[in-house]
């Protein structure tokens, strides 16, 4: 199938002995009740396998609310799949799936869910830091109106968090993020690391007049406990929750748009250009 007839959000690749594989939230119904997630297969990033189920969430009892924004990560040897779920409690968290290949079976790995479990979380990512593995998630602007971003280190073996949650920024600490009616909402969503020429920036998503929006911030000491710079939006014309892959060897962007419910897609965009103009702007 062509890469335009893929519904799904918050798209996610990773890439593996030359194959591309593409993670998404299920388009059907925004992602609730949607019984897990698939996987696509690619060589070229244009025509791509059928979806593969790789986590049925039913089996588990993880199919009363939300199934979101999957990630997959290869770690000491295995495959990790970050999601958000409705927890027993009713409120959403991360938490943790195992396979032993890209397109699983995906079980359950963490005891419950990797973030506080009183706290309505969602779109956790992993990032690795000095040997440390570090969950960097979003705390709903659902549950507290102005959203945050928060980082939390984790059990080296993924299980469970270790140590308490720091902040990192509130959703409406960007200079570029207006001020609204009391009483309205921040959204902070989909967080994603990663490196361009050697300095460690991170995506996130918000909503800016009306549009859902893929920003940028950058820890200007290189690391995740450093300082935070909040830069340019790379992408305002709704499209987000974006994350950046090797395509040949050219650092690309993925995220979804339109914002449509039904009419998601990925996108994909070479990285450099985006960056360049944002970092030409803040320079």
């Amino acid at each position: 199938m062509k890469k335009s007839e893929i519904n799904i959000r918050d798209p996610f690749i990773l890439k593996e002995n030359g194959v591309y594989y593409l993670y998404g939230t299920r388009g059907a119904n925004f992602g609730v009740k949607v019984n897990g997630f698939d996987v696509y297969t690619s060589a070229d990033l244009e025509e791509w396998s059928d979806p593969i189920p790789c986590f049925n969430g039913e089996d588990y009892a993880m199919n009363a609310g939300v199934s979101w924004a999957p990630e997959v990560h290869r770690y000491q040897g295995a495959y990790y799949l970050f999601a958000t779920f409705t927890q027993p409690n009713g409120l959403r968290g991360t938490y943790c799936l195992r396979a032993e290949t890209p397109e699983g079976p995906f079980v359950p790995h963490s005891k419950g869910a990797l973030t506080p479990t009183d706290w309505e979380c969602l779109d956790g990512t992993l990032f690795v830091q000095d040997g440390t593995p570090y969950l960097v998630f979003c705390h709903e602007h659902t549950q507290i109106i102005n959203g945050t971003v928060c980082y939390q280190r984790l059990k080296p073996d993924l299980t469970a968090a270790d140590g308490d949650p720091v902040l990192l920024f509130h959703g409406d600490d960007p200079f570029y993020v207006p001020r609204l009616p009391e009483g309205e909402h921040y959204v902070t969503d989909g967080p994603y690391l990663f490196r361009f020429r050697g300095r460690l920036f991170m995506l996130w998503s918000t909503i800016l007049a009306g549009q859902y929006a893929q920003c940028l911030a950058e820890f200007t000491d290189g690391r995740l406990d450093g300082r935070l710079v909040h830069l340019p939006p790379l992408i305002t014309d709704d499209g987000g929750h974006g994350m950046i892959f090797e395509a040949d060897g050219v650092p690309t962007l993925t995220f979804h748009s339109p914002n449509r419910s039904g009419t998601e897609r990925p996108q994909f965009l070479p990285l450099a250009p985006l960056m360049v103009a944002v970092l030409s702007k803040s320079e």
